[in-house]
């Protein structure tokens, strides 16, 4: 008897040491998450655009954008590198790598926005791009949805999902995240209830099934994950998400929001699933909040929500909102 409770005394012993370690690794990570949060963007703040994807029409007017940023108090920059061209990309691999790397590692730089899209964000990052550990804002979506996640799985804030087109409301939206104001919540369809917190990842469904198994996909533990995508018709959608689930990635996630889907609607033959069948067939039975229509995605609206902060998911009234 003294000898099992000497075991016993010594695996509570051990167990609270584990869990204690656990804590302090949380704790940790915590920390380290507030101390490389970028501070807010204000007066005198410094912005470069940046295109790591497609190539995109030499003669594109950035002159709103600017005069939107120089409207904050902010100065945009537009190097010659964003209207540059070769293949179907804005440059070589190693082009737009050094190219983002520059605008890291500028110490006078606060942020980047990410112009253009297609393809190619991942493959800066194949091409050895690495984020240096600083706080730094970065805007962009669609194809650049790959570089988000990436610097969110490198445990780094300050990225969001959001574009620099669109209606006022949708731009002021943009100001209000990066300024350090709060922002009204999001509001879907609710499908499945019940309430959800934890970090929000918010990327393009093509874009991130294609860095699964990449050391650029973070972990979606606890995650609210939100999905969009355009140009894919429902059977192609089935068939990512169908890679999802068979791989494990949706076990585990505290909620799921779909924003915007756009396809063809009149692509669809007799007996198909239109779109929104297929969405909640292949993510209504996960036992979490489900939260359809938000206003994200291509098209308009294209609300901005960042990565990583802690988000709760109403699945009864198909509300999405920030934690502070």
């Amino acid at each position: 008897m003294r000898r099992r409770s000497l075991l016993g005394l010594g695996l509570a012993a051990a167990t609270g040491v584990l869990a204690s370690a656990r804590s302090i690794r949380a704790v940790s990570r915590l920390n380290r998450l507030r101390a490389l949060a970028p501070s807010p963007l204000g007066q005198g703040s410094r912005l470069r655009a940046l295109n790591p994807g497609t190539w995109i029409d030499p003669y594109t007017d950035f002159s709103p954008l600017v005069e939107r940023c120089a409207q904050q108090g902010w100065t945009l920059e537009i190097p010659e590198t964003v209207r540059g061209q070769w293949q179907w990309f804005s440059g070589t691999d190693a082009q737009r790598r050094d190219a983002l790397e520059q605008a890291w590692r500028d110490p006078s730089l606060d942020g980047v926005i990410y112009v253009g899209a297609g393809w190619g964000a991942a493959r800066v990052l194949e091409a050895g791009f690495r984020f240096p550990s600083r706080p730094f804002w970065t805007l962009g979506s669609s194809d650049s949805s790959a570089l988000l996640m990436a610097q969110w799985n490198a445990v780094l804030l300050g990225a969001v999902h959001g574009s620099t087109a669109g209606p006022e409301a949708q731009w002021q939206r943009t100001v209000d995240l990066i300024s350090g104001r709060p922002v009204e919540p999001l509001r879907g369809r609710g499908l499945a209830g019940g309430i959800a917190s934890g970090p929000l990842i918010v990327t393009n469904l093509t874009v991130a099934t294609h860095l699964i198994g990449t050391p650029w996909f973070p972990s979606l533990q606890g995650a609210i994950l939100v999905l969009e995508d355009v140009g894919e018709a429902p059977y192609r959608v089935d068939r990512m998400l169908t890679q999802w689930r068979s791989s494990g990635l949706l076990r585990g996630l505290a909620g799921v929001g779909c924003g915007r889907f756009t396809w063809k609607e009149d692509d669809i033959l007799r007996g198909d699933f239109s779109m929104a069948e297929l969405l909640e067939e292949r993510l209504g039975d996960l036992g979490v909040p489900l939260v359809m229509d938000l206003p994200i995605g291509h098209g308009f609206p294209n609300m901005a929500l960042p990565i990583g902060p802690q988000a709760r998911l109403d699945g009864g009234n198909g509300q999405l909102s920030l934690l502070r």
